[in-house]
């Protein structure tokens, strides 16, 4: 099958986050079943136009952040119509608008997580406003009565929230790094370790805050902020002592310092699921969250602790009672892989959502089986209710 995903960054993009990692993951899938994909996206600097991934996907890029969408439609005109078998609108705030002007091919939107309280967040008011209740409404009743593939039950029911229909929840892909786990020890003082983009909507200054609260009662905690973005030099300058950043690093020390930290602290304004908690506890480290969407589902799902209340203090009070050992039996954090799966049972759990739109033929269309690599109907509903804790065991 010819498959065509919209995206409006690839991995090669300085801004690259969760989503582009997903999509490359997918896509890698597809290639090793025997499908061929093309991901079109913005033009980045240094890297052609056109060019084959190491993975075998396709890769176009033209235009800007913002003439991406519009290239994206003229692409299609000119050289996509009549050529794929599949068209996949993955939304990043905006879509492509893919269901407008696709017409004669199965379209299915890829949407992580609606942006709703980000944008008071990203956006400059009025903006924020218009972003908000006008724009994203609309953009997203384009996809009404389209197939939509979402990551967790927190953004199924946001989708919903907005009158989209036909919203499946696909487990969030995820794949143990080869080899053991770094062999390191728990850090002698307290250590609180952020993971992220430094960006508003990410909260990182609320986790900070927290931490310069925490050490009113443990004077020799640390804290680890571990990441890039355009907030980093504001929260150098204000920083409290004990605070160390290490900015963006490879997978490696990445993983070194999470393992070693006692617990990851997460301070989104939501997620689609974040990954990064489910990573932390493969590595035998707990989290300690905001109860928002996305974060109240992988927090819950890898054993960690969220927090009611969305505020500094009711965080740094969270991270003193575990620091102190002083939390009851019931909410004693142990760290667990779960409710997410392998890369390869995502990819077909996007594809499977397919079967059902009446463009694709129905479910029973022998065709469409065999996209998913000939799989029987019972084979693919076991693998999508198959949690990665039954495959790789309890870390």
């Amino acid at each position: 099958m010819r498959i065509l995903v919209y995206n409006w960054r690839d991995l090669a993009h300085p801004c690259a986050g969760g989503a582009e990692v997903y999509t490359d993951a997918v896509a890698a899938e597809w290639i090793k079943m025997g499908h061929s994909v093309t991901w079109f996206c913005a033009a980045v600097e240094g890297h052609p136009e056109r060019e084959t991934s190491p993975k075998g996907y396709d890769i176009v890029r033209r235009g800007s952040k913002y003439s991406v969408y519009r290239e994206g439609r003229r692409f299609w005109e000119t050289e996509g119509d009549g050529k794929f078998d599949l068209v996949i609108d993955e939304v990043n705030t905006k879509p492509f608008g893919c269901p407008k002007w696709v017409h004669g091919t199965p379209v299915l939107g890829l949407i992580h997580q609606v942006a709703k309280e980000i944008w008071h967040y990203e956006a400059p008011w009025p903006v924020s406003w218009i972003g908000r209740y006008w724009l994203e409404p609309r953009w997203l009743k384009a996809f009404r009565d389209v197939p939509v593939v979402t990551v967790s039950e927190s953004s199924r029911q946001s989708l919903e929230e907005y009158g989209l229909r036909n919203v499946s929840e696909g487990p969030e892909g995820y794949e143990p790094p080869m080899g053991p786990a770094p062999s390191v020890t728990k850090a002698p003082p307290p250590t609180i370790a952020f993971v992220g983009r430094l960006s508003p909507n990410k909260r990182p200054d609320h986790a900070i805050e927290a931490f310069r609260l925490l050490r009113k009662s443990i004077p020799d905690a640390q804290m680890w902020v571990i990441g890039d973005g355009p907030m980093l030099l504001q929260l150098i300058r204000s920083a409290p002592e004990g605070v160390t950043f290490f900015g963006r690093v490879d997978n490696e020390l990445r993983s070194r310092l999470v393992c070693t930290a006692h617990v990851l602290i997460a301070t989104s304004v939501r997620e689609g699921w974040g990954l990064v908690v489910t990573e932390a506890a493969a590595l035998g480290t707990p989290t300690v969250a905001y109860d928002v969407p996305g974060l109240r589902d992988s927090v819950t799902a890898s054993g960690g602790v969220l927090v009611k209340e969305s505020s500094r203090r009711s965080l740094a009070q969270t991270l003193v009672k575990f620091a102190r050992g002083e939390s009851s039996k019931s909410d004693r954090l142990v760290p667990r892989v779960c409710g997410v799966n392998t890369w390869q049972v995502t990819a077909n759990s996007i594809l499977s959502a397919v079967l059902s739109s009446p463009e694709a033929g129905g479910a029973t269309t022998d065709g469409w089986w065999m996209v998913l690599g000939g799989a029987s109907e019972a084979q693919i509903d076991s693998e999508l209710r198959c949690p990665l804790i039954a495959t790789f065991g309890d870390p």
